[in-house]
C-alpha cells in the first residue's frame, strides 16, 4: 500500500504553470510526465493509474513511477475507494474528502469543513485527529438504505423500529 506524500499541495493554474514549477524544482519533464499532468488536469475526477495508462496509452510501470513522484512534489495526491486500486487527482483541485457506498459505488465529494463536527468529536473521544483524505468513509449511501428499508416486509420493518 501507498503511503500518502506529506509534501505541500502546489497550486497551479495550468498545464504550463505545473510544468515550469516542476522544472524549476529540477525535475525533468519527460514525455510520459507532460502527458500524466495533462490527462490529470483533463480528468473530471480522481483517476485510477490503469486508466492513465489505457487512455494515454502509457507503460504501466512509467505511470506508476511517475505518479508517485509528481505526488512527492506535492502536484498530485492520491486515495482510496472501499477497496478499489488508488486513485489520482491534482492536490489543489477538488479539495474534498469522500464518501463511498459499498453498495452501489457512489463517490460523494465532500468539502472537509463538513466533516470537521465529526473529526471533533473523534478528537474528544478518542484523542486522534483523523484525516478523511486518504481513505475514504465507507457506508450506505441514503438511496441504498431506501430501498433496502422499502424491500423489507412490512412486519420486519415495525419490528426492527422497536428497540
Amino acid at each position: 500500500m501507498t503511503a500518502p506524500a506529506d509534501s505541500t499541495p502546489q497550486v497551479f493554474d495550468d498545464v504550463q504553470d505545473a510544468i515550469r514549477s516542476l522544472r524549476e524544482s529540477g525535475l525533468r519533464i519527460s514525455t510520459t510526465r507532460r502527458l500524466l499532468i495533462e490527462g490529470l488536469f483533463k480528468a473530471e475526477g480522481p483517476v485510477s493509474a490503469a486508466e492513465l495508462v489505457h487512455t494515454l496509452v502509457l507503460d504501466e510501470s512509467s505511470v506508476y513511477r511517475n505518479l508517485e513522484l509528481l505526488e512527492r512534489h506535492g502536484l498530485i495526491r492520491h486515495l482510496h475507494l472501499a477497496h478499489g486500486p488508488g486513485l489520482y487527482i491534482l492536490a489543489f483541485r477538488h479539495q474534498a474528502e469522500y464518501l463511498y457506498c459499498e453498495r452501489c459505488a457512489k463517490v460523494t465529494p465532500v468539502t472537509p469543513d463538513r466533516l470537521d463536527p465529526i473529526r471533533k468529536q473523534i478528537e474528544r473521544q478518542f484523542g486522534y485527529t483523523p484525516r478523511f483524505t486518504h481513505f475514504a468513509i465507507v457506508g450506505i449511501c441514503e438511496e441504498c438504505a431506501a430501498a433496502t428499508a422499502d424491500a423489507k416486509p412490512a412486519g420486519a420493518r415495525s419490528r426492527a423500529r422497536v428497540r
